[in-house]
This record gives structure tokens, sequence and C-alpha cells, in this order.
């Protein structure tokens, strides 16, 4: 049977998308213990100077460093104790010539000082008097006032993910409250005759919805928010409207199955259903998931993805993430990556982009990558495998040995 679409390249698939997605304008604000991989809906500066005094990163005694310099095992300082640095407190004395504090680490450094000594190189003389058997240098052995960040700098960008370290540093400066994109509302809708729910006695020739809970995760993964809008019949007009008020909930829609190229196949008709410009790919030059349908309907991206599990999830990190990423005004950026050495030959075919999962082992300090060979509708290949090798459009495979780039799930 001919094909009945022309397939494109990834690049030109999401370049046709990209130009009808604008970020979301909606936004709220979160504390910060539930921002958690939110992205920022506006740059972040801080209010203040981290740290706001300056500290000392050992325990020791706070001195002025002059009062240090030649100081040796042999011919030592000696200095005298003015006072303790208290803790979480301002001390409320100075330290003169030829005097040092008692201080502790994280300990603000009082008036006058101007360096740490390690308790290490010094020792007790009497109750009031030290040696120093090490001199030090201006600034040794302490944090200066917005050593970590200034008042004013640029913390995050709009766009940025908060990570648990951003947490922190927000924390650090007082900002208890950050202003976020709201989570873009993905509908999924499922389709097909022999597609049904997860928790139903199957049939002969039926098959459980496998690709509505691993699309939700995906979304949830990269920032959505899912909204399961069941399983359409292989009837047009009830797959168009459910489809359409499926969209009318949501940001974006995905249609899983019905994408294949058959007479059954009504995807396309009900996509184009739903607004212009409908649909603007059909066919990309991927195996698996050759099939994928990209459209838009004004501003709101749509998906039909294979019906096969493997496909599906490819195809979603390749197009449905990006889109995901852009509503969410998120920079793009390259996937992480790391390299491995492939255990077996993994053919392919000129003019196309093999997608093949791998399962990552580590022997004798090397890191390698063995295929999980299967069809694209055994869901089990990609459960088992730990990331997917990346065949280049113009090669015919590649070799065992070679060491490539595993994108992880």
């Amino acid at each position: 049977m001919p094909e009945l679409f022309q397939v494109v390249t990834i690049a030109e698939a999401n370049a046709r998308l990209s130009a009808h997605i604008s970020p979301l304008a909606r936004r709220e604000s979160l504390p910060l213990h539930a921002a958690l991989d939110r992205v920022l809906a506006e740059a972040l500066h801080s209010p203040v100077d981290l740290p706001a005094f300056p500290r000392s990163t050992m325990d020791g005694f706070a001195v002025r460093a002059a009062d240090t310099y030649g100081a040796s095992e042999s011919l030592p300082a000696y200095l005298t104790l003015c006072g303790e640095v208290p803790m979480g407190r301002a001390p409320n004395f100075t330290v003169g010539p030829g005097q040092a504090a008692l201080i502790h680490t994280g300990g603000m450094l009082p008036p006058g000082s101007d360096s740490v000594v390690m308790i290490e190189h010094t020792q007790y003389l009497d109750a009031t008097t030290i040696e120093v058997v090490r001199p030090v240098a201006i600034g040794e052995n302490v944090i200066p006032i917005g050593e970590d960040v200034k008042r004013g700098e640029l913390l995050f960008p709009r766009g940025h993910r908060l990570r648990p370290q951003d947490l922190g540093g927000l924390a650090g400066v007082g900002i208890v409250n950050v202003p976020v994109v709201e989570r873009p509302q993905v509908a999924i809708l499922a389709s097909g005759d022999e597609v049904v729910p997860a928790d139903a006695e199957v049939a002969a020739g039926q098959v459980r919805d496998i690709n509505s809970y691993t699309i939700a995760a995906l979304v949830r993964r990269a920032g959505g928010e899912p909204i399961l809008c069941g399983i359409a019949p292989d009837d047009p007009a009830v797959l168009e409207r459910m489809a359409r008020a499926a969209l009318e909930a949501a940001d974006m829609l995905v249609l899983s199955a019905g994408s294949s190229v058959s007479a059954r196949d009504h995807t396309v008709k009900a996509i184009e259903s739903l607004g212009a410009p409908g649909v603007l790919v059909h066919g990309v030059a991927i195996h698996p998931g050759k099939p994928t349908i990209i459209a838009a309907a004004g501003n709101r991206p749509i998906f039909g993805l294979p019906g096969n599990p493997v496909s599906a999830m490819i195809a979603f990190g390749l197009f449905v993430a990006p889109a995901l990423r852009r509503l969410q005004g998120i920079p793009d950026a390259d996937p992480l990556a790391l390299q491995a050495v492939l255990t077996l030959n993994i053919p392919s075919k000129p003019g196309r982009e093999d997608f093949v999962p791998v399962r990552l082992e580590r022997r004798d300090g090397v890191l390698y990558a063995e295929p999980v060979f299967g069809k694209s509708n055994l869901i089990y290949t990609m459960a088992h495998a730990d990331g997917l090798v990346r065949v280049p459009l113009d090669l015919t495979g590649l070799y065992a040995g070679t060491t490539v780039d595993i994108t992880l799930f």
C-alpha cells in the first residue's frame, strides 16, 4: 500500500511547530518547599549580600594578618586573647594590634580582624596568650561579604527550572515565595476499538491502555499536568467530538494510536477539524515513530503519536517534550547523555534516524551499552533499558566497539 505522507527530518518537524507555540502567560506564586522542578516566570535577583558578614571557614583565632607575618615553629608570634566570638550573634569587641579572638566555623569576624589562624597552627602559652606558628594572609580562612552572591546579582533567569540546590540558594537570600509558570495542561486521548482500560479484563484481540499512563508520566516529568481523557473508539464522529472536548480544556492535545497509515486512520481528519493551521507534519524520518503527526490549532500544539509504546515514547521525547519546554519558556538544551561502548552491531538505513534502547553495564571500569532489540509494540523493551542510542540520518548502522552517546531516560 503506498504511504500517504511525506516524511521530514526531526529538525524540520520541530521548526514547523515552533512557529505556532508561544510561552504561556499564566503564572502563580508558590512557597519555596513546593517549587521543585517548577519554571520561573520571571528573573530573580538577590535582595541581599550572601554572606551578609565576613565569616570564618575554620575553627581558630580571628587576628590581624600583619601580626602573624614571619611566624614559625622556631619563632612564633605571641598574641593576647581579647574574647570569644559568640555563634549567631555579632561580637561586641574589637581585635586590636597584637590581639586574637577565639572563633568557630561560621562565626562573624570581629571588627579589627581580617583573617583566621587555624587552631592547628596555634597553641596556648597560658590562659590569655597564644603562640601562632604559621603566618596568614589578609582574608585567609574567611568568606567575605557577598562572596556567594551580591545584592542585585542575577540569581536565575526567566525559564529556569528550579533544582534542589536552587531552592537552598533562594532560602539563603530570604526568597521564600517564587513566581512560576503554571503547568501546561496536556490532554491525553487514546483511541482504537482494541484498546481497553488498564484495569479491564482483556478479551481476544484487545490490549490494555499502556500509552495513556506512559505519556501521562512523561508529561509530568516534562513539567506538564496530564489530563486523561479516556479511549475513543474507531468512529470518526466520536473521535472528533472527544478530541475537541479534550483540547478545549487543555493547552496541548496528545492522541495515541490511530496515526498509522490505514483505512481506519481517522486521526488526521479529527485533528484537521480542531482548527487552523491543522496538520503541519505527517511522517518523520525516524524509526520507530515514522507516522507521527504534528499539528496546531491556533497556538495549541496537537500530536498524533503512534500506538506502539516504544514509538510513542521516542516521538514524545523528540517532539512533545520540546513543545512543553517552549510552552513553559524553557530555553532549548541538549538532553542528558553519557558515553558508552556498544556491545553489538546496530543496523540502520540511510535517510532515517534510528533510536535503539540500550541497557547499560559497567565492567572493569568501562561502561558498555547493550542494545535491547524488540518490536516497537513491546513496552518492556523500554522498561528493561536505561537509555537510547541514536543512529544518525546518513549512516547504515553502528558497529560493536564504537563509543556512542546514550540519552538517558
